[in-house]
C-alpha cells in the first residue's frame, strides 16, 4: 500500500459544507466541516478503489502529477 498527500479545499456552499480534492476532481459535503471531510474520505477512498479495481489506478495518478 502506497501513501499520497491531496490537499482539501473546504469551503461554504448555502447551509452546508463542500469538501474538494482538487487534484483528483472528487468531492464531497457535510452539515460542519469535519462531516464534510470525513465524507470525503470516504469519497476518495471509493474512488481510488474503483481505480484499482478497473486497472487504471496508475494511469489515473500519473495524469495527475503523481509519479510512483
Amino acid at each position: 500500500m502506497s501513501i499520497i498527500s491531496l490537499e482539501i479545499k473546504v469551503f461554504k456552499e448555502g447551509d452546508a459544507y463542500v469538501a474538494l480534492c482538487p487534484e483528483l476532481n472528487v468531492s464531497s459535503f457535510g452539515n460542519d466541516i469535519e462531516n464534510a471531510k470525513e465524507s470525503l474520505r470516504e469519497a476518495l477512498e471509493a474512488f481510488l478503489e474503483e481505480c484499482e479495481a478497473m486497472g487504471t489506478l496508475q494511469e489515473v495518478l500519473e495524469d495527475v502529477g503523481f509519479v510512483k
